[in-house]
């Protein structure tokens, strides 16, 4: 019991001088409120959703966007979701940008545009998880609230040496990182977690002379800081193969259709595609798909993406059509593609057949 007590007084410590070490050395982020400030829970929520699995310089560029052409949530509650899609376009996870707008809307329906304080509200909207009720409660309104994403899980794996693989040591991962929680500023905790684990506490050589909670930390202790957090063995992608059909009209726009709506990509803006399979399609499946009728040629690139899950490699066929294809879609002239919301995968479909086209 006394080793116990110890063990929380010192953490506790360490969680003071976590706090002194971000008040050196805090991050400065667009999202992120200067000293003195309040917190926009706007856009604290705005970036939690965007940093899904995604790095700070990545979303940098979008989050500037966003609040540019929607300042607030009814702003972005009153767009529509294609808007939303086609600006969100590159992020990747699209089905973020889907939950970003559903929650948008909630929050004006249920909320009046006010978002909810507490981490257990928060969650009963569209695309909130228990991190970022987490993250939103704790920074945007001080609430003792843990976030615990990737950084705070390695910070956390290492100063106790947990053993346990991830994702079971979440549990044990949570109880250290609560246990450094000082009673005052959770918010700026918070986020001093996160930036140590970002900027100090790497994943590869970790700057362990300039951290605040060295003194504490089991894993430098033994020398064996970069072993945690313990992960399960990586599973091999299978491979997944398709065809991708690039249509042009006299004047060289493209025929864009839209994704359906459930599913990977859902309602985004495509090529038409074949479906992507282990193996890939047969003949007939890839007759089936072309939008229109030929001749198609094949383009010598194989088109090469990573998912998740799965890679993927797509195949292109290019052809020239007299007239628009029968069903739902549109031209989009060569110069508005990169503006037509097309995801990484497709850009990259298209910059393949404009550079084979060019070859020809």
């Amino acid at each position: 019991m006394q080793a116990k007590t110890q063990t929380r007084t010192s953490r506790a410590a360490l969680g003071r001088a976590l706090l002194a070490w971000y008040d050196r050395h805090a991050r400065v982020l667009p999202w992120r409120a200067p000293p003195g400030a309040s917190p926009d829970p706007y856009r604290v929520w705005l970036s939690e959703i965007m940093l899904q699995q995604t790095t700070v310089a990545a979303v940098g560029p979008y989050f500037l966007r966003f609040t540019s052409l929607w300042p607030d949530v009814f702003a972005l509650a009153a767009a529509s979701r294609e808007d939303v899609l086609r600006e969100w376009a590159g992020l990747g996870y699209y089905s973020r940008a889907r939950n970003l707008h559903a929650c948008a809307e909630a929050v004006v329906a249920r909320h009046g545009g006010a978002f909810p304080s507490d981490a257990q509200a928060l969650r009963a909207l569209p695309g909130i998880g228990p991190y970022t009720a987490g993250a939103i409660a704790a920074i945007a309104f001080d609430r003792r609230a843990l976030a615990v994403d990737g950084n705070v899980e390695r910070v956390a794996a290492r100063l106790a040496a947990i053993a346990t693989p991830l994702p079971a040591a979440k549990a044990e991962i949570g109880e250290v990182a609560a246990s450094l929680m000082p009673r005052a500023r959770p918010g700026d905790f918070a986020q001093a977690l996160m930036d140590l684990g970002a900027t100090t506490c790497t994943p590869r050589a970790p700057s362990c002379g300039r951290c605040p909670l060295a003194a504490g930390c089991a894993a430098r202790a033994t020398g064996r800081q970069e072993e945690f957090p313990v992960k399960p063995p990586r599973r091999a992608r299978p491979l997944r193969r398709g065809v991708a059909f690039v249509l042009r009209d006299a004047r060289g726009a493209v025929w864009l259709t839209r994704r359906a709506e459930k599913g990977l990509l859902g309602g985004m803006v495509q090529v038409p595609t074949t479906d992507w399979i282990e193996g890939g399609p047969d003949e007939a499946s890839r007759a089936a798909a072309r939008p229109a009728p030929g001749p198609w040629r094949l383009l010598g690139e194989t088109v090469r993406h990573v998912f998740t899950h799965f890679e993927l490699e797509l195949e292109v066929e290019v052809a020239v059509a007299r007239r628009a294809p029968d069903g739902e879609g549109r031209w989009c002239a060569p110069g508005d593609l990169a503006r037509a919301g097309l995801p990484s995968v497709f850009r990259k479909v298209a910059a393949a057949a404009t550079g084979g086209a060019r070859r020809r």
